[in-house]
């Protein structure tokens, strides 16, 4: 006799916005428990989801303490195997890596029927396979039926973020196992960021008349770039390099003064007399590294092709230099992600100020929700509610807002209290994203 799935309960573990409890909620599900450990984001859980016991720290409570459920869900924390972190993996020395530990020793204690893992997609990867291998073994040790896990992003299924993520499923073998399960295939539907956008929201965050105007100084530069006969550079624009000459053989930290001075440095200014030290801060932020004597082969590409391409248009590129001199070094870099087919207005796309730079991007290529500080996607195109504007200002452009950003991760109707702006983007860029976990859940639980 099949059991109806409104029956199943689960918990949430590591639980942050409450993605999966959202996901399995709305396919009839129970929550019976959820841990979250930082405080702020477990005060707005309890907000939201009043009928869930809801714990701190997770490796602070037994297992025998957590109610037993049919479905147990974790985004356990994914800094240790992340790119952008040390990827650490198991031995991270935040001792984050071992919180699966955890997972194992309350899935041992109360055998759900599912596991629902997910975490990045550089888990996979991560230390050559060896980080994924013992997840599996561990998993299948406990007796659980564990297929190939997928790595999926909502763009795949029409929802206008690029965001790969790795989706673990597991199902206890002495309960039927995993049967004919498959992950979710994309269906490509076209996805457009316009569609989530809502020009009548109030609560968006300003650009800064200095954002205003750096990019109108990169639009001159596409401008002047297609009016020159050329196309706009495949490669990252690295403004630091047009004029420069300093020697690149070898990283110049490991050079004497007298190899660099006389030589053009950041911008193509002269670099003058001084010791190494003084050389050093006159060459762009990325050359003063000395954490290798060999600069790796495609930096050296990069700063070769953005030289070639200002000794080919030092015409035009040395006035529009002098615009660029008081911008921070991030911002001297510009990232063309549009293709040749998307016009070459800055205005109808997607802009991101990265610390690797300043990136554009067409509307049905969103980025990832990584929103922390500047990386909040700007909306150049996007009309600004009257009644907000103060006098003179613009009356287009702004960051994409906060309600916008939970649209794009499936939370809609999520209240977020009195959390801050910043502390929400960071929030939401963590999050699990509701319509993947759904559609995930809906072809598991369909095998019972």
């Amino acid at each position: 006799m099949k059991r109806n799935k409104q029956q199943y309960t689960f918990i949430d573990l590591f639980a942050g916005l409450g993605g999966f409890h959202i996901a399995m909620q709305e396919l009839g599900c129970k929550c019976v428990f959820a841990s979250e450990l930082k405080d702020d984001l477990r005060k707005l859980y309890e907000e939201n989801y009043p009928e869930t016991r809801i714990e701190g720290d997770i490796t602070k409570i037994a297992p025998s303490d957590i109610p037993p459920h049919d479905i147990l869900c974790a985004g356990f924390p994914c800094q240790p195997f992340s790119q952008a972190g040390k990827q650490q993996g198991f031995n991270d020395d935040k001792q984050r890596g071992n919180l699966f530990d955890y997972i194992c020793a309350i899935v041992q204690y109360h055998r759900p029927k599912y596991i629902f893992l997910e975490n990045v997609s550089n888990l996979k990867g991560h230390d050559h396979g060896n980080t994924w291998a013992v997840i599996h073994q561990r998993l299948e040790d406990l007796e659980y039926d564990v297929p190939e896990p997928a790595i999926l992003s909502p763009h795949q299924f029409g929802w206008p973020q690029h965001r790969k993520r790795i989706y673990i499923v597991a199902v206890d073998q002495h309960r039927g196992g995993i049967g004919n399960f498959k992950f979710p295939s994309p269906t490509n539907k076209k996805c457009d960021l316009r569609q989530i956008i809502d020009e009548s929201d109030p609560n968006y965050i300003h650009l800064k008349q200095e954002t205003r105007n750096q990019l109108d100084v990169w639009q001159r530069f596409i401008d002047e770039t297609i009016a020159h006969g050329h196309e706009i550079p495949r490669f990252p624009i690295w403004a630091m390099e047009f004029g420069a000459d300093y020697p690149i053989d070898i990283a110049p930290a490991f050079m004497t003064p007298d190899r660099l001075i006389g030589c053009r440095g950041k911008l193509g200014r002269l670099i003058r007399e001084g010791n190494l030290s003084d050389c050093l801060l006159q060459l762009p932020k990325y050359a003063q590294t000395n954490k290798s004597k060999v600069f790796p082969a495609w930096k050296i590409k990069y700063i070769m092709q953005n030289r070639n391409f200002y000794e080919e248009n030092k015409d035009w590129l040395d006035e529009w230099l002098k615009e660029v001199r008081r911008f921070e070094n991030s911002h001297l870099k510009m990232e063309w992600n549009c293709g040749k087919n998307s016009g070459y207005q800055i205005e109808d796309k997607i802009v991101q100020f990265r610390a690797s730079g300043i990136r554009i991007k067409k509307p049905d290529y969103s980025p990832a929700l990584n929103l922390v500080g500047t990386q909040i996607p700007i909306l150049p195109w996007v009309n600004l509610p009257e009644e907000s504007l103060k006098e003179g200002e613009p009356s287009k452009g702004r960051y994409m807002t906060v309600r916008e950003a939970a649209k794009l991760q499936g939370m809609d109707n999520l209240s977020f209290g009195t959390l801050s702006q910043g502390r929400c983007f960071e929030a939401l860029g963590n999050a699990v994203n509701v319509e993947i976990v759904k559609l995930i859940a809906k072809k598991l639980l369909s095998y019972d």
